[in-house]
């Protein structure tokens, strides 16, 4: 069974709306692959609600910190490598980042 988080729902146009960003600024994160979202049958993308959290971390990277795409990339691998040694780099180093919830 897919975990309620990881479940993918959002529709393009959907993630953008919830991230009150355009929908091509999802698709250019897509290509520099920060986050890649699923697709369905018909190739349409769905993002999942960890997605939605990742993006909303990204926006805060780039409109509160200043942060380019490449820095970006760099952060979340660090963040990534972090959980394979269960830190959680994303709280300890930027604690002023608050996800929003989505429902």
């Amino acid at each position: 069974m897919v975990n309620v988080e990881s479940k993918p729902l959002f529709t393009l146009s959907v993630a953008a709306e919830i991230l009150g960003v355009h929908p091509r600024t999802l698709m250019i994160y897509e290509n520099e692959n920060l986050v890649v979202p699923a697709r369905t049958k018909t190739n349409r993308r769905r993002y999942s609600q960890r997605d939605i959290k990742k993006l909303q971390f990204i926006r805060f990277l780039t409109n509160k910190k200043g942060v380019n795409l490449a820095g970006v990339r760099i952060i979340l691998d660090m963040i990534h490598e972090g959980e394979k040694k269960n830190l959680d780099l994303q709280k300890t180093i930027l604690p002023e980042f608050l996800e929003k919830q989505l429902v």
